[in-house]
């Protein structure tokens, strides 16, 4: 007879998920942000 998955468990997987998501999300929109900041720095010390 098989056990089903307790609901812990699959609260405990979709958290540990999310966490990992969130983390590479905002990982990946960091080095967005920083990459537009050093291009606009880089056009704005060209024009003097």
């Amino acid at each position: 007879m098989k056990r089903k998955p307790d609901l812990l468990w699959i609260l405990v997987f979709t958290f540990g998920l999310g966490v990992v998501t969130t983390g590479y999300a905002q990982s990946f929109l960091e080095r967005k942000v920083d990459a537009s900041y050093q291009v606009a720095a880089e056009t704005a010390v060209q024009k003097r």
